[in-house]
Order: C-alpha cells, then sequence, then structure tokens
C-alpha cells in the first residue's frame, strides 16, 4: 500500500474547499511509456494541466501555455478539431482540476504531490515522473514548486518539455536538481532564446524524412529520450497536425517571428514619418 495522505502537517487550516483525487499522479500507459515486464523497465506517471487556454470552472479563462506560438489554436494536438479535448471530455475536465488545485489552494497542492512521492510505487529502481502531457509551466511560482518537489524526492526522475525558456533559464539552470530533466520546445514565443546548436530542444516536423534530414533524432521508440538521447530531439507530427508551408514547428515559428519583425519595422518607419 501507498503511504496515505493524511499524514501529520499535511491538511490545511481551514480545511481543503476542493474535492481532491485518491492520487494526483497517474501512470503512463502510452506506447513510448509502457512497460515489457522486464525488472529494469521505467514505470513513468504523468502529472498533467490543460492546453493554452482554458475555460475554468468559475467562468474565468486562464492561459496554461502563456509563451506559446504557432503550437497553440489549430496545431496544438489536444485543443485542434478531433483532439483528446474534443473527443473525451471527461479528459479535459480532469486537467481542468488539476490546474484549478494548482491555482486554488497551491500549497496544499505541493504538500499532497510530496506525500505521494514518497509512497511504495514510487520506490521502484526506474521511476519517472513526465510534466505535462499538456499545458506548460505558466508561472515562476509554479516551476520553483517543481523544483522542490523534485528535491524531496530523489529518487524519482522528473522530464518536461517546455517553452518558457526564459522562465527556465532564469529559475532551474542555476541550481537545477540532478533528477529533474528539461528540454525546450520549439513553436513558442521564446525560440529566440533557444541555442540550436548547443541547447537541447525538441521539434515537431511534418515527417521522420524532414526530421531527419534536418539533422534531428527520432524519439519515437521512447519519451525519454527528450531528455536523455542526442540533443537535438525530433517529434513527428501527429496525424491531425497539418504543417502546412514548412517541414517544422521551429520553422513556422521562425516565419511568423520574421513577418512580425517586418510589420513592426514598417510601423516605426511610417510613425517616424508622421513625426517628421
Amino acid at each position: 500500500m501507498d503511504i496515505p495522505l493524511t499524514i501529520p502537517g499535511l491538511a490545511v487550516d481551514p480545511p481543503s474547499r476542493l474535492v481532491w483525487p485518491d492520487k494526483l499522479l497517474s501512470k503512463n500507459n502510452t506506447d513510448v511509456c509502457r512497460t515489457t515486464g522486464e525488472p529494469d523497465d521505467p514505470l513513468v506517471f504523468t502529472w498533467t494541466i490543460p492546453a493554452w487556454v482554458v475555460k475554468l470552472t468559475s467562468g474565468k479563462y486562464f492561459n496554461a501555455c502563456p509563451q506559446a506560438g504557432i503550437c497553440g489554436g489549430p496545431l496544438c494536438y489536444a485543443v485542434a478539431p478531433g483532439s483528446s479535448y474534443r473527443r473525451f471530455p471527461n479528459v479535459l475536465a480532469a486537467h481542468v482540476r488539476n490546474l484549478e488545485l494548482v491555482l486554488d489552494e497551491p500549497q496544499e497542492w505541493e504538500r499532497r504531490m510530496k506525500a505521494e512521492l514518497r509512497g511504495r510505487r514510487y520506490r521502484s529502481p526506474n521511476v519517472w515522473v513526465r510534466i505535462h502531457d499538456a499545458g506548460d509551466f505558466f508561472s515562476d511560482s509554479y516551476v520553483l514548486a517543481w523544483l522542490r518537489i523534485a528535491r524531496s524526492a530523489p529518487h524519482v526522475r522528473f522530464y518536461c518539455y517546455t517553452k518558457a525558456i526564459s522562465r527556465f533559464l532564469r529559475l532551474v539552470e542555476p541550481d537545477r536538481p540532478a533528477n529533474f530533466l528539461w528540454c525546450a520546445s520549439l513553436g513558442g514565443t521564446e525560440d529566440h532564446l533557444v541555442d540550436r546548436e548547443h541547447m537541447r530542444h525538441a521539434n515537431v516536423f511534418r515527417s521522420v524524412k524532414d526530421m531527419e534530414e534536418s539533422g534531428y533524432h527520432d524519439q519515437s521508440a521512447s519519451d525519454r529520450l527528450a531528455v536523455l538521447g542526442e540533443p537535438m530531439v525530433g517529434i513527428p507530427a501527429n496525424r491531425g497536425t497539418k504543417l502546412v508551408g514548412a517541414a517544422s514547428f521551429g520553422d513556422l515559428q521562425r516565419e511568423r517571428d520574421e513577418r512580425r519583425r517586418a510589420k513592426n519595422a514598417r510601423a516605426r518607419k511610417r510613425a517616424a514619418l508622421t513625426a517628421a
């Protein structure tokens, strides 16, 4: 049995107003994380929140991916037409619940996460936690909470993708826990901060052929290759993701950024001429 969550110092005062699940982390059974029955198989758990802009139960809207660029909207696997959110509303509801636990009672969420990770099922030799199948690190306090959680569970390895590049360079890299691994993800508004020659990063490609021609390495065999394999991580686009006019998310984002810079330059030129 896992260590129960009702341990000294866990409850909040006043008592929690939220309905908490029995387990915060779910076992990841996707193809790239499924076990084969061997003793050294990885055991992967997942914590996730909604992708992009979501409506909370209060009626307010919240952007869980504030650095999303071209990966938002129609190219987002979670919110695009035919996505898992549209096909399985219960999935979206579970992700929203997770986000609201963090937003409404962050200290209680952190305490419960730390307590759960002391449980027996996380004591196997090769346990991993993937932070976010969807969503991203939307605030400094949320990043710092995850760093504290990782330090509290040195027997577990944590990994994630993120487009919050400046936040991670500022908060994570100066004192990163050894068991906290991350990979920058292209397709966001902070792509310009990614040193593509020297920095570990992932890029979504239209096809494996485009990926290989661009010098990236396919992580399809195991999602953990994003943090364990070659630093230029290639991800084949989902079947529902249609990349038009470019080979990858990184290419599309670069094109958008260039158009925006040109537009801003024209606006500055018009303003200067008007002022003159």
